[in-house]
Parts: structure tokens; sequence; C-alpha cells
């Protein structure tokens, strides 16, 4: 069973930096993609950030573009977000990603979900 564990998330002031960390049971080449969503409280959950294990290509949120980093460590089995310049609107609870095919259906795992708050 995949297992995806997030790790880093925090209180920090805006204008701060956090880096988040998911550490998965398996290689990360196993997925297809990786990534972070993020929900904050009455709002649905969005895409943060992605990479694709393979190629390496990244994709963006518009509102966090030159802001955040995603980055993975394939020895480790682990892909990183790095916040800077955080802002409250970023406050969110921050959730990890990996998809794959299944025979042939698209299978998405998840972590369980890291706090992130940005006081003003």
């Amino acid at each position: 069973q995949v297992q995806l564990v997030e790790s880093g998330g925090g209180l920090v002031q805006a204008g701060g930096s956090l880096r988040l960390s998911c550490a998965a049971s398996e290689s990360i080449f196993s997925f297809r993609n990786m990534g972070w969503y993020r929900q904050a409280p009455g709002k649905q959950r969005e895409l943060v950030a992605a990479v694709v294990t393979s190629g390496g290509s990244t994709n963006y949120a518009d509102s966090v573009k030159g802001r955040f980093t995603i980055s993975r460590d394939n020895a480790k089995n682990t892909v990183y977000l790095q916040m800077n310049s955080l802002k409250p609107e970023d406050t969110a609870v921050y959730y990890c990603n990996a998809e794959r095919r299944v025979y042939g259906r698209i299978a998405d795992y998840w972590g369980q979900g890291t706090q992130v708050t940005v006081s003003s």
C-alpha cells in the first residue's frame, strides 16, 4: 500500500518561508506525477505545484509562481515544496499527491495533510 508522509508545516509570519516534505513508501518513479495541493477552510482543494517524475517538468498555480518551488530527491523518494514570501492567503492544509496508471486507470494517492498557517 502506498504511503505518503508529509512534514514541515507550521506557523510562520507573512514574508517567511517553509519547506514541506513528502516521503513516499516506494520509488517516486513508480508514479507518473507527484504534487502538492492545498485546501483552505470553505474552499475547494486546489493544485499548488506538480512535477512529472520521469522528465522533471513542473507546473505551478499562478498564485504561487515565483514564490514556491517543487523539487525531488530520487534517492530519498521524497518530494519537497519550498515556499518563500508566504502570504496569509497561503494558509491551508497542504496535501501531497501521487498519481499513476493502474490497469489503464488513474490511481491517486494522498498524504494525511500538513497545516500551514501564515500570520499577517
